[in-house]
């Protein structure tokens, strides 16, 4: 099941150093997501600490356990959208054939 997620991180009552070092941690988790081919895509979004990013879940089970705890910087995060989406190729199939 493919989600789009977009995040907002709240620094809270990090400081410089602490944001860093939390945003590194992150980057690891992430990086290790898309190897696993958990996380297929992400973008920072410049000038914001906000990111956009798709995920292949099993389940809206999983997709909790990874937002709500399996991330380093899961307490400091702000889910402001999931939608569920799909490969536009394969929209495009289903156009193709009028949906039967």
């Amino acid at each position: 099941m493919l989600v789009f997620v977009d995040i907002r991180v709240n620094v809270k009552e990090m400081n410089f150093d602490e944001l860093w070092d939390a945003w590194e941690e992150e980057t690891k988790a992430a990086l290790g997501a898309m190897e696993a081919g958990k996380l297929l895509t992400a973008y920072k979004v410049s000038g914001q600490r906000r990111v956009l990013a798709v995920l292949d879940v099993e389940s809206h089970d999983e997709l909790d356990q990874i937002l709500m705890a399996g991330l380093p910087m899961a307490h400091n995060l702000e889910i402001a959208e999931i939608l569920p989406v799909r490969r536009y190729e394969d929209f495009a199939e289903d156009v193709r054939n009028r949906w039967g």
